[in-house]
């Protein structure tokens, strides 16, 4: 059915009887399902009203998450005029700060894999909502800090219990989204990230103020209040996110270690749930992965130039969050700490409406995502040059600041998304939850290059000077041509390789089985939405 045919064909009657059953039904299978497609204007509605139920959730839950993660950047120059900041108050030197930065990231990469994989085997709702608990008790230790060993443990317990969020995050949408739609949904929820990091700086000022409030210096107020509000929002998700969607009359049977857990309503019921299980209906065909097919995501070319692409973005991302105080403040000394943490925040609002212009545009014309990343990328390197050579215009150094912050913003969910479109068409629900954790953790490896190696984990780069801070910079440049030239390299590949579906997968019958599943949502993929019907 087109988009301008007035009412769509009944559903079988096996179907309709199950919208007001009991019990599972038998679905039949992809191959022997008549094709059915609804008008357009009623798919919008119901993808609609689950942005409703998703995203706000998603986007409150990394806002917390991101501002525990990232406080203890903003934290290194809070009081420093009175020497109240975390490292004057822990006594720590340069490479203690660096180490601890990266711990995190240590334990973020190997555990981002089994975090993700038990996701997929699990309830995707439950598993997030302990991600965030966790992290919010994790956060709410560090106000206890008082030495060098202690913030590194916590650092590295933090990447512990963080890991697989944001994959997670990304996989749980392509329950419910097909991967052409996910680019503007993990866009929306990532500006959460940019509002944090302005928000941090912005409130940290406030949390200056409070110094000395109750004996505790300001930064261990911040990290008081952010760690209780994470173990809040963490208990309140379990009432909120929907879990993996069901077919049409199928009951969902509750395994016996989620029985004492509140349930949450399903996403969609009705005709709603009837219109989404026909244009995704791979969703729902899905089938618990095993170690053979793990395997074969794993041996998949496909993901490593992907992981190149987001280790460069993700390096300079969190480089710049973590560092984004330090080298304003190396801008002019004359900076207070207050006047830092007010000039911090601008960076992340350009991230944001970068995010907001580029990600829906990159999701209607799905086909050209890397070259919407390399022309963000682009961006990034134009300012890192500028915060480089314009030694003599501290204004002008702020601003390459913010053209970093305006091409970092699309970087991410365009990966992301791209990620999503590979793998779910390749190797199904497996191969996102492997490729999206993989891409996440393994590129993430940048970060731990920017946090330890770079700055102030680089003792000659950061000694004071008119060039501080240089090479630095320059490390930067070079892995973000690397994400570049990754992104062409993988365009080129999937020429020449193409990206059909995987004859390894296994069939629910245990036989190797390549077959796509087309459902609506595939048929439309076929085509670019463009700027057609812009308004939905």
């Amino acid at each position: 059915m087109t988009s301008h045919d007035p009412d769509p064909p009944s559903p079988p009657a096996d179907l309709k009887a199950g919208l007001g059953g009991t019990g599972h039904i038998n679905i039949a299978s992809p191959a022997q399902e008549p094709i059915q497609d609804y008008p357009i204007e009623r798919v919008e509605q119901v993808y609609r009203k689950l942005d409703l139920r998703i995203i706000p959730a998603f986007w409150v839950l990394y806002f917390l998450n991101s501002a525990i993660r990232s406080n203890i950047g903003i934290a290194q120059t809070m009081n420093a005029s009175v020497k109240h900041d975390l490292v004057s108050v822990l006594g720590l030197t340069p490479k203690d700060v660096s180490t601890a930065l990266a711990l995190f990231y240590v334990s973020y990469v190997l555990f981002d894999l089994p975090s993700n994989l038990i996701m997929s085997r699990l309830s995707p709702r439950v598993w997030m909502a302990r991600i965030v608990i966790a992290v919010g008790i994790i956060g709410t230790c560090f106000t206890a800090v008082n030495d060098a060993w202690s913030l590194k443990l916590l650092r590295f317990l933090l990447g512990v219990v963080i890991a697989g969020m944001w994959p997670g995050m990304a996989y749980y949408l392509t329950l419910f989204y097909p991967p052409s739609r996910t680019g503007k949904r993990i866009g929306m929820y990532f500006t959460a990230a940019q509002v944090s990091a302005a928000v941090v700086g912005l409130v940290s000022a406030g949390f200056q103020q409070m110094d000395g409030l109750g004996g505790l210096v300001g930064f261990r107020w911040m990290f008081l209040i952010y760690g209780l509000l994470g173990v809040i929002l963490g208990v309140g998700l379990l009432w909120w996110l929907p879990d993996r969607p069901l077919a049409p009359g199928e009951v969902r049977e509750k395994s016996w270690w989620v029985k004492w857990l509140p349930p949450s309503p399903e996403a969609l019921t009705g005709e709603d749930a009837m219109v989404h299980y026909h244009d995704l209906r791979r969703v729902y065909h899905a089938r618990p992965w095993t170690l053979k097919d793990l395997w074969f995501v794993l041996l998949d070319w496909r993901l490593w130039p992907l992981v190149l692409m987001y280790f460069g973005v993700v390096g300079v991302g969190i480089g710049t969050q973590l560092y984004g105080s330090v080298i304003i403040a190396s801008i002019n000394s004359n900076f207070t700490g207050v006047q830092v943490s007010l000039l911090f925040a601008p960076i992340w609002i350009m991230d944001l409406i970068a995010i907001l212009l580029v990600t829906p545009i990159s999701d209607r014309f799905h086909k050209f995502r890397p070259l919407f990343f390399s022309a963000a990328v682009c961006v990034q390197i134009a300012g890192l040059l500028t915060v480089t050579f314009a030694l003599d215009n501290q204004w002008g150094r702020y601003g390459g600041l913010l053209l970093i912050g305006f091409g970092l913003g699309p970087t991410v969910p365009i990966c992301m998304a791209w990620t999503n479109e590979i793998f779910q068409k390749r190797h199904r629900e497996v191969g996102v939850a492997t490729a999206s954790a993989l891409v996440s953790g393994l590129g993430n490896l940048g970060s731990i290059v920017t946090t330890y190696a770079l700055y102030t984990g680089w003792p000659e780069d950061a000694a004071p000077g008119r060039y501080r801070y240089r090479n630095s910079n320059f490390v930067m440049i070079g892995i973000l041509c690397m994400s570049i030239a990754s992104s062409f390299v993988m365009i080129a590949l999937l020429k020449v390789f193409g990206n059909e579906p995987s004859n390894k997968i296994v069939g629910s019958d245990g036989n190797d089985s390549g077959e796509e599943i087309l459902d609506g949502a595939a048929r439309r993929e076929v085509h670019q939405r463009g700027f057609s019907r812009l308004i939905k």
